[in-house]
């Protein structure tokens, strides 16, 4: 691995952050928060406009960029500094690569598109709190986690050559806003039980959406209720590997959010540096304190620590190398993140734990992140389970 960025993609971190900088400022963030979709739209067209940012990652066939994962990491990267809040992660992150893994030549050709000029915003909707299981981050995902109906979960029924669903998902990503649902749905009973992916248009008759609160208002999450509602089986066959195809998925994002949460690390780490070298006591900026210098030097230690982690993730995953590299990277990550976010608040002293200040949005990113994707300890235990580190190897007894 090549640790250096390339001259691309040091120019996509420039712009983005520049862009950024102009048009996601804090009084913007706040004001992206309280409108009906939870984001700023014109900042959205302008992601897409100008630095084509849906497609990056998606091939040049569908109108997309073509380029690695790894760049959509960087991206990423800099959309966390500024807590920047966007249907990136759900639309090109969860869902475009299960539509392209999985879709049809048609829905392929219908819907990627879209999604690459910025059109067309999607989301992945899985019973709640279920979407770290269905990634495999935290566990395996052998469908039962979709669950049956009015039990918990979404239920698939075929009548006549047609799907319908019903049942509800909840902790959906921008599912109050997403032009466009992709549904994990269980199906099949007792006897040929499995997990399929539907397409639903997100204004389809039987949908309700309701915008949930959030711990992480820069998540916004959503209800959705499928009451009888008509769906397209994504793909050609009812006997595709969904559970192998999301856990693909999953490992990819998992390193795309170390990335985003190693950015919005380093931007609560630049902030606090910032104050401590402002704000006096005793005579005296608390920066020059050995103590406070102490504190900053294990945030910054685990901040890089993460952050070689994340590109090294993203930069496996985009290869098929390194399974599970994600997973351990977000971890690392978000670990970072919490820590970095807690001093921020310590350190700030008085103002650091009032509403008006943006300290408290990135520990609730932290904490937010790791109540949908984690927690740490839990992706840890999972990648070590899969690779069977604490297994006692057999013996045999000689008789």
């Amino acid at each position: 691995m090549d640790p250096s960025l390339t001259a691309e993609q040091d120019e996509i971190r420039r712009t983005l952050r520049e862009l950024l900088h102009k048009r996601s400022g804090p009084h913007d963030l706040r004001a992206a928060l309280d409108t009906p979709a939870g984001h700023d739209p014109a900042l959205w067209a302008a992601l897409a406009d100008q630095l084509c940012l849906p497609g990056l990652a998606l091939p040049e066939a569908y109108g997309g960029v073509g380029c690695p994962i790894t760049d959509l990491a960087l991206a990423c990267e800099e959309t966390g500094r500024a807590l920047t809040p966007s249907p990136l992660l759900a639309t090109c992150v969860l869902t475009a690569p299960l539509l392209l893994a999985l879709g049809t030549d048609a829905q392929r050709a219908s819907l990627l598109p879209r999604i690459a000029s910025g059109a067309l915003t999607a989301t992945l909707a899985v019973p709640a709190p279920a979407l770290a299981t269905a990634l495999a981050l935290t566990g395996g995902n052998d469908g039962d986690w979709a669950g049956g109906g009015r039990a918990g979960g979404v239920q698939a029924r075929r009548l006549h050559d047609a799907w319908t669903l019903y049942g509800e998902a909840a902790q959906v990503l921008d599912g109050h806003s997403a032009g466009l649902l992709l549904v994990a749905a269980h199906t099949g009973g007792f006897v040929r039980s499995r997990t399929l992916l539907f397409l639903v248009p997100g204004d389809a008759d039987g949908v309700v959406r309701v915008r949930q609160t959030a711990l992480d208002p820069t998540r916004p999450q959503a209800r959705i209720q499928l009451r009888h509602v008509r769906a397209e089986l994504l793909g050609d066959s009812e006997d595709q590997d969904v559970p192998a195809a999301l856990s693909r998925v999953g490992d990819r994002a998992a390193a795309v959010l170390a990335c985003e949460a190693v950015g919005a690390a380093d931007r609560a780490l630049e902030r606090t540096v910032e104050y401590v070298g402002q704000r006096e006591q005793f005579g005296r900026v608390i920066g020059s304190f050995q103590a406070v210098q102490h504190r900053l030097a294990d945030v910054y230690v685990q901040l890089q620590t993460a952050r070689s982690a994340a590109y090294y993730a993203a930069w496996a995953t985009g290869r098929g190398l390194g399974e599970k590299a994600g997973g351990l990277a977000l971890a690392q990550a978000l670990q970072a993140l919490r820590t970095a976010a807690g001093e921020a608040i310590q350190l700030h002293g008085g103002i650091g734990f009032t509403w008006e200040h943006e300290a408290h949005l990135y520990f609730k990113r932290a904490a937010g992140d790791e109540l949908l994707f984690g927690p740490a300890h839990r992706l840890r235990a999972h990648a070590a389970d899969e690779a069977r580190l604490f297994q006692q190897p057999r013996t045999e007894v000689a008789v």
